[in-house]
């Protein structure tokens, strides 16, 4: 069977990312580290971290999307990235200290982005784009109507 991992390409600190990322996860283990690159896991998927110079750099163009399921557990994982450098863009995404990109995503938002009303979906979407952290239930409220 083929194995797939999301390699990231870190300037320096692979080790030290994968530490932190393994802290907000509690189902989250390292696998491998060395001053070099690190292998952990966050749930069932498998990150491979390496250290690589400057010559590329993480942008928002890739980016790890964190599905929650409620109000505390999107607060408790947005607050960890906060805490430890992150910047929060906008619409349930941030920028952790090391300068990957985060989505951090409950099941009402997808649920309410392919709502087969498209008005409904259209409602929590304008809701979403006035957000820096996502609200649960301004996206419920919204979603009413």
């Amino acid at each position: 069977m083929t194995n797939v991992s999301t390699f990231l390409w870190f300037e320096a600190r692979a080790a030290e990312a994968a530490q932190l990322y393994c802290s907000i996860f509690p189902d989250a283990k390292i696998l491998s580290s060395n001053p070099g690159s690190a292998s952990f896991m966050i749930g069932e998927q498998r990150f491979v971290a390496f250290n690589g110079g400057p010559h590329y750099q993480l942008t928002a163009a890739v980016s790890i999307f964190i599905g929650v399921a409620s109000q505390a557990e999107l607060d408790t994982v947005w607050d960890k990235f906060i805490s430890s450098g992150g910047t929060p863009t906008r619409c349930g995404w941030l920028v952790d200290a090391f300068g990957l990109s985060w989505q951090i995503c409950p099941k009402q938002l997808t649920d309410g982005l392919s709502d087969k009303d498209p008005a409904v979906a259209k409602r929590v979407r304008d809701a979403m784009m006035t957000m820096t952290k996502i609200d649960i239930a301004a996206l419920e409220a919204a979603r009413l109507g």
